[in-house]
């Protein structure tokens, strides 16, 4: 019996120490395998950091844990994501108000879209800072470079100050978020995951439903600033819950020059490049230049361009540890996942962009009404992602979810196609009550999707790339619609006979002035006409949208389903986990210059 067991030991520990693309042995100082269900966890160490041939292995029988020390872990990740909700939805009905106030014209575009484009550009980066730091500092860092961008963006004195803070803060909010979804991935089995993801989304969820609210409140009785200075005072508090809170493993071995030399520097630096010169180009096509214009198409082909170039050195193997593993993407539900994430993210943040338009230039609500009027889509995207995850654990199916999911999601984008000026409660609560329904049950069921077919050595990576192409997805959720939306403004802006306010909302000055009291402030039938002005190019916004949804749902029934795994394989668990154990075997394992494999060698 001992020496079948060592024998099926010895082979574990020659799979754990083969790269699964290539069977080439990995040496590697140190590395922790957590199983489930009370399967072994197998530890390898390396004794001799002189010579790599000599590993040492210690079986723990372990369980996924989900005591107070976890939850503790749960309450300092559910903060942090609260934080960045709050920030991602707040500006949705401060946005105009801060526009005017600092003068920013075509400009606006950047006040979301710094924030996504500094998201974006630094989360496969950080991906890879947390395998190679560990998650806790990483965590810490990002909280407060969130919290330092808020209070830059609330001492704004101008436009670009305020632009500056939201990249601060969209880099501090891409690594919470993300880092998150990574810690969860850590100490949850797959199939269980949903339930935790649900948990955070919930929280996210009340966060995005405060924001709208809290923002308009803000704006109407205090000082847009307060909408980003009130982020302080709570990322401090995230910060000292994360210190205290925190507590997880990571390999402390290996020095500072060997950890450095693990980042991949020139394909996190193709890619970060790339990314901000290709979103750049995209944040003023259509608005302040043509698409045909050479202010677009030269950054847009040179971002293109170094992307293809990071696609080159990370395909051939030029990188020892990439930032992007390639083999990330050799399954086809993995593709197809990934590309629906893209454009499920661009719907999300198409829908909380623009359907607040609708409220402010449509309805004619104030802010902090339109903050009260969105909140059906967000009390409701709540139980969808909930019920979601509770079918995902329970069943462990995720394609069904994805098809009924976007298919009452992309029918709420239609639905808002159809909201004018005689449109009641009613009717306009209902359709955000579809849309959001839908939107829940495809958030919470992507991620476990595409990190199906990834063995658990890579759910970093996973995750923070998932999180990269959500990220990106949500850029061009903003400058996709804003581009509809300026250029249909620009088409039926001679139906407004008043030359001056025609001039006002055209060439992209429509977004800066969406809000009731610019259009009140104008006599009839003046007033009226800016108001189909808006009501139309909104009507286009949602039926485009429509479009991208039904690529989504036909690309879901390409879906393979895969099995979720019980079982949990990780070296980044709780702090103290590894010196529970119940008896141990000590084994080496030399390598065969000869036979170019392992040995195993048992000892008691």
């Amino acid at each position: 019996m001992a020496s079948s067991s060592l024998s099926n030991l010895g082979q574990m520990v020659k799979d754990a120490a083969k790269d699964g693309n290539t069977g080439k042995t990995v040496n590697t100082a140190e590395s922790t395998i957590q199983a489930h269900d009370g399967e072994p966890r197998i530890e390898l160490k390396n004794d001799d950091r002189n010579d790599d041939s000599s590993i040492q292995a210690k079986v723990v029988m372990s369980t996924f844990d989900n005591g107070p020390r976890f939850w503790a872990v749960m309450t300092s990740l559910a903060l942090t994501s609260f934080l960045a909700s709050l920030e991602n939805s707040v500006v949705v009905t401060s946005g105009p108000a801060i526009v005017a106030d600092l003068e920013m014209g075509e400009e606006y575009v950047w006040v979301a879209n710094a924030f996504f484009v500094c998201c974006a550009a630094v989360q496969p980066l950080l991906g890879q800072l947390c395998n190679i730091f560990g998650r806790r500092w990483v965590m810490i860092c990002v909280t407060a470079l969130f919290t330092l961008g808020s209070g830059i963006c609330g001492g704004a004195t101008s436009g670009s100050m305020l632009i500056a803070g939201r990249g601060v803060q969209g880099a501090g909010s891409g690594g919470v978020v993300m880092i998150a979804h990574i810690i969860l991935a850590d100490l949850v089995p797959l199939r269980q995951r949903g339930n935790y993801i649900a948990i955070l989304m919930a929280v996210y969820g009340i966060g995005l439903t405060i924001g709208p609210l809290l923002g308009g409140a803000i704006v109407d009785s205090i000082s847009w600033r307060w909408v980003f200075y009130i982020n302080v005072p709570i990322g401090a508090l995230a910060v000292v819950v994360l210190y205290l809170l925190l507590r997880l493993n990571h390999n402390k071995a290996t020095t500072l020059g060997e950890k450095m030399k693990r980042i991949d520097w020139v394909g996190n630096s193709l890619l970060i490049t790339g990314t901000i010169v290709m979103l750049y180009a995209l944040t003023y096509a259509g608005g302040k230049y043509t698409w045909a214009s050479w202010h677009t198409l030269v950054p847009l082909l040179v971002g293109v361009f170094v992307v293809l170039l990071f696609g080159v050195w990370e395909v051939y193997g030029l990188a020892s540890e990439p930032v992007i593993p390639p083999r990330l993407f050799h399954h086809r539900t993995s593709l197809i996942v990934a590309v629906n994430t893209f454009l499920y993210w661009m719907l999300v943040y198409w829908g909380m962009y623009f359907l607040p338009l609708t409220f402010q230039t449509v309805f004619l609500f104030s802010a902090e009404r339109t903050g009260v009027s969105l909140l059906p889509m967000s009390l409701v995207s709540i139980p969808g992602t909930a019920l979601a995850a509770m079918a995902l654990s329970r069943w462990g199916k995720f394609k069904l979810l994805h098809l009924v999911g976007e298919a009452i999601f992309t029918l709420g984008l239609g639905l808002f196609a159809l909201q004018w000026e005689g449109s009641t409660t009613a009717e306009w609560a209902t359709f955000q009550c579809v849309w959001a329904l839908g939107a829940g049950m495809v958030m919470d069921t992507l991620l476990p999707a595409f990190q199906a077919p990834v063995p658990e050595s890579d759910q970093a990576a996973a995750t923070a790339t998932w999180a990269f192409i959500r990220t990106v997805g949500g850029v061009w959720g903003v400058a996709v619609p804003a581009t509809i939306f300026n250029n249909r403004v620009d088409q039926l802006a001679y139906t407004i006979s008043d030359p001056h306010a025609r001039q006002l909302v055209s060439a992209g000055g429509a977004y800066q002035h969406a809000y009731a009291s610019f259009i009140e402030s104008f006599p009839d039938p003046v007033s009226g006409e800016v108001r189909a002005v808006y009501r139309g190019a909104l009507k286009l916004v949602f039926l485009a949208s429509v479009c991208f949804g039904g690529v989504a749902f036909l690309l879901f029934t390409l879906e393979k389903e895969l099995p979720l795994r019980k079982s949990l394989e990780t070296e980044y668990g709780l702090e103290d986990t590894r010196t529970k154990a119940s008896g141990s075997v000590k084994a080496d394992i030399e390598k065969s210059p000869e036979q170019g494999g392992l040995q195993f060698h048992s000892s008691q």
